[in-house]
This record gives C-alpha cells, sequence and structure tokens, in this order.
C-alpha cells in the first residue's frame, strides 16, 4: 500500500489523473467526484472525470459537470485516458464491477488506485485507502481527505463547497439519517461558510422534477405499493412497460422507495424495477434492520445497513415472490 507522505509527494507534482466512481452515480458519487475534481485543478493537475454510464439531469449543473466524460459515450477516449493516467481516484465504490465494462480497464492499468469510500467489505484494488464505513457519504470523506490528510483547507473554495455539500445532503437523506453526527454537521457549517448555497443546492436537486417524474410517482403511490403489514414491510414493484408509459429516465426513479418507508409502521421498504437486461432492488430500512444482508444473500448486492440495492436475472414476478419468501426469516426484527 502507498503510504500518505509518499501520496502527498506524488500530488505535489502536477499528475494526469483519472477520477470515476460506480454506475448510474447519485448525489455522492457525483458531488464527491466533482468536489475532487475541483480540488485538484487548482493545485494544476490534468484530471478528467470519467463516469460508467449516464447520471440524473438534476446533478447536471455542478461546477465541473461540463467536463465530465461518460464511458458508455466515448468509450475509445475513455480508454486511453486510464491506460494513461499516473492515478486513479476510485470514489464511492469498493469493487471495480460497481463500474462496469471500465473495471477491466481500470484495473489493468498501472496506475496508482486510490479507493475513496464508506461501503463494506473492500476489494483489494487499491493502493492507498481512506475508508470508513461511518461516515455519511463519501463526499464527507473527500472533505476529510482534502482538510485533514492532505492538509490543504485553504483550497476548499465554493465549487469543491457546493458539490461535496451536495453529495452529503443526497448521502444522508438531507441530514435525517443517523450517521449525520454532529461533525457532520460542523463539515457543512464549513462547506456553507465557504461558499455552498445551502437552499439552492436543495432546490437544484429536489425541486426539479418533470411533470412525467411526478405522474409516474403518482402511479407509483396509487397503484404499484403494497403493504404487508405481517411483517411491517411495503413493496413498490415496476414494470417496463410503466418505465416506457411515463418516459422514465435516469434518475427519475431515485428515492421513490423512500415514500414506502415514509409510513410509521413500515420498517423495511422495497423499490423493485424491471429494466431491460436484469431486475433491480432498492431497500431502505429504519433503525438496525440489516437491508444489506438481505440483498446479500439474496439478490447479488450489497450497500448499507438501512440502504443497499441488489438484482436479480429473474422476471419481475419472480424476484416479487422470492423477497416475500424471505421476510419469514427476518419477522422478528421486523415486527420487534
Amino acid at each position: 500500500m502507498l503510504e500518505l507522505a509518499s501520496l502527498k509527494e506524488l500530488l505535489a507534482q502536477p499528475q494526469k489523473i483519472v477520477i470515476t466512481t460506480h454506475h448510474k452515480p447519485d448525489g455522492d458519487a457525483m458531488g464527491s467526484s466533482l468536489g475532487l475534481y475541483n480540488y485538484l485543478i487548482q493545485q494544476g493537475h490534468h484530471a478528467k472525470v470519467i463516469t460508467p454510464t449516464d447520471y440524473p439531469d438534476f446533478l447536471s449543473w455542478m461546477p465541473g459537470n461540463e467536463e465530465v466524460i461518460i464511458y458508455t459515450e466515448q468509450q475509445e477516449r475513455s480508454a486511453a485516458l486510464i491506460a494513461d493516467a499516473d492515478i486513479v481516484f476510485c470514489l464511492d465504490f469498493n469493487a471495480l464491477g460497481r463500474i462496469n465494462q471500465m473495471g477491466e480497464l481500470v484495473g489493468e492499468s498501472s496506475a496508482y488506485k486510490i479507493m475513496i469510500d464508506h461501503h463494506l467489505e473492500p476489494e483489494d484494488f487499491d493502493d492507498y485507502r481512506h475508508w470508513n464505513i461511518n461516515a455519511c457519504a463519501t463526499a464527507q470523506l473527500i472533505y476529510d481527505f482534502i482538510v485533514n490528510e492532505l492538509q490543504h483547507p485553504e483550497l476548499i473554495n465554493k465549487d469543491v463547497a457546493t458539490c461535496l455539500y451536495t453529495g452529503i445532503m443526497t448521502d444522508s437523506a438531507s441530514f435525517r439519517l443517523p450517521n449525520t453526527t454532529s461533525a457532520v454537521h460542523r463539515i457543512v457549517a464549513d462547506l456553507i461558510d465557504a461558499g455552498a448555497v445551502n437552499w439552492r443546492i436543495h432546490e437544484l436537486v429536489y425541486n426539479s422534477a418533470s411533470e412525467s417524474r411526478l405522474r409516474f410517482l403518482g402511479h407509483c403511490l396509487a397503484n404499484c405499493l403494497e403493504v404487508l403489514p405481517e411483517y411491517n414491510t411495503a413493496i413498490i414493484a415496476v414494470n417496463k412497460a410503466d418505465l416506457e408509459k411515463y418516459e422514465v429516465d435516469t434518475g427519475d426513479t431515485e428515492g421513490i422507495v423512500n415514500y414506502a418507508l415514509s409510513m410509521g409502521s413500515i420498517r423495511l421498504a422495497a423499490f423493485i424495477v424491471e429494466r431491460r437486461d436484469k431486475v433491480k432492488l432498492s431497500l431502505r430500512s429504519k433503525g438496525e434492520f440489516p437491508a444489506n444482508e438481505i440483498v446479500k444473500k439474496y439478490f447479488n448486492g450489497g450497500g448499507h445497513r438501512n440502504a443497499a440495492g441488489g438484482h436479480s436475472e429473474d422476471s419481475l414476478e419472480q424476484v416479487i415472490q422470492q423477497f416475500k419468501l424471505i421476510l419469514p426469516e427476518y419477522k422478528k426484527l421486523l415486527i420487534q
């Protein structure tokens, strides 16, 4: 593993750097990536953010977004940048499979690989690791990396602060999750002091829905919600026809699972959606219920205790049935 002193020495000179994050990036993935990007370019590094796939339009306003390269749209250019990189920063993921086809390119690259992440059970592909499962967001760890490890608090400018605030806000569910500690609030206060306009960021992320997205949300709640009171569980299941009917774009399904969890009696909520090539699951839970254990054991996934995701090659109906058959195993935890 690369020592911190060696990494600081490496970063003291301009380097060719690629920053990447997991497929279908969310607010924390893009916030941490662009936050780090805006820090690095201040020091003269030749940095590029490459995402494995596209991401929601409500994240496209962040500073530096115009420089982002989407791998699926520019594969040759992306591959060349990765092959030529001195350093690859791997943010908000800890297994190369999470970046799809890019995983092989990053794995074969001779570049130093720096992992900054807060998910469980990291793979050993990295040369340096800034990892803490108790962090509420990878953006929190980027702040810590810049301020405390690299000791450059003066380089948290408005652009860096705006991106990192976005990452922390979105991954903490607007500062509502248990891991939103007093330390997180102190970081957020520092980011606001550095120029992040908190109310405006909230508006741009949460109040920019399209009419079709709202109608799709209404359909999900009115027609796709199933409540299982004997297990304090709720399921929202959506098929491909629904996605086509409501012209669902990337990001339009984000956060819908939280509506199911918002019911007072519900301890576990599942959003199950039929995509083109597989069925995807997004689980949310309250308290100590291990949502990540379910997806790890049964649905090829992982994540955090209260927020996890997985997928299956089975049909939508089979996945729904399998999920329901799992619930008796967890009944004691769900009804306590």
